[in-house]
């Protein structure tokens, strides 16, 4: 498994570099943490250089933190390293996002990590221009870590969908070696139609596919608002990962682009989220 993380100098993107680690230590994966400097052509034409700094001054500024988000990078790769997870940095130029999202597609990556705000639900609230266009565009799984906690509760959001089953595939190797309680939430949508036995037939059928990926999880069933339920057995429920899939209830079929529940989800919550996309062939 190939993972690209995305590093500057907040203490967020250095947690998750470090949270990334300790998720796939002994693994077989390899890790890229990605920092992307600014183009200072592109500052010059937004205006965007300080009073009376030269173009100099900018360039030896960025150089100088470019250098010194890489030293941190390579402290926190001590830590993969140290649970026999290679991992390298990368440098890019331009705007952060689009090269996150442009590393990922080229390099092959099979899940693309973010350093999310933590310290308090109104920050949840504010993930920033990068994390919603990542969110958005991205073609790969995306974990968005807040805090470094170790998973040993995962609630998966779930409708049923080929992206859904999707996740439970994605996350059962992944946690293989640790085994978290994994809890399969249904929200029963009622604004929706969707039947009491349509509800269980759902749960019971991602209970089986854990079963057959060597877990045993716990089903739940709620009935209202997909999004408030959710929201409402995180706040209790004391979970260390949410799960969910990119596209709601089916996979829209010219544009794969992020629902705006699984947007608002990742947006909301303040725990750590993974939100699963799969690529099609065409996308690849």
């Amino acid at each position: 498994m190939k993972i690209l993380v995305g590093v500057n100098k907040s203490e967020e993107s250095q947690l998750a570099l470090r949270h990334a680690c300790h998720l796939l230590e002994h693994f077989d994966a390899q890790i890229d943490a990605i920092y992307v400097k600014p183009d200072v052509v592109e500052m010059a034409r937004q205006g965007a250089y300080a009073p009376f700094a030269t173009k100099s001054d900018i360039e030896r500024e960025l150089e100088k933190e470019a250098s010194q988000v890489v030293g941190e990078i390579f402290e926190a790769c001590e830590v993969c390293l140290g649970g026999k997870v290679p991992c390298d940095p990368l440098v890019a130029v331009g705007d952060p996002a689009e090269e996150i999202l442009h590393a990922a597609d080229t390099g092959g990556y099979d899940l693309i990590v973010l350093g999310g705000p933590s310290r308090s639900t109104l920050r949840g609230l504010l993930l920033g221009a990068v994390h919603n266009k990542v969110l958005l565009h991205a073609r790969q799984p995306i974990l968005i870590v807040r805090n470094y906690r170790e998973i040993k509760r995962i609630l998966v959001a779930y409708r049923g969908s080929s992206c859904d089953q999707g996740a439970l595939e994605f996350i059962a190797p992944l946690f293989a070696r640790k085994k978290p309680e994994i809890t399969i939430l249904h929200v029963q949508e009622t604004e929706r139609g969707e039947s009491p036995e349509f509800a269980e037939a759902c749960v019971m059928s991602g209970r089986d596919t854990l079963h057959e990926l060597g877990y045993d999880p716990v089903t739940k069933l709620a009935k209202g608002d997909f999004e408030e339920e959710i929201l409402k057995e995180v706040a209790v429920g004391r979970y260390d990962l949410v799960v969910l899939g990119a596209y709601g209830r089916r996979r829209p079929r010219y544009l794969p682009v992020i629902s705006d529940e699984a947007l608002n989800l990742a947006r909301l919550t303040t725990r750590p989220v993974l939100v699963f996309r799969d690529a099609s062939p065409k996308e690849s």
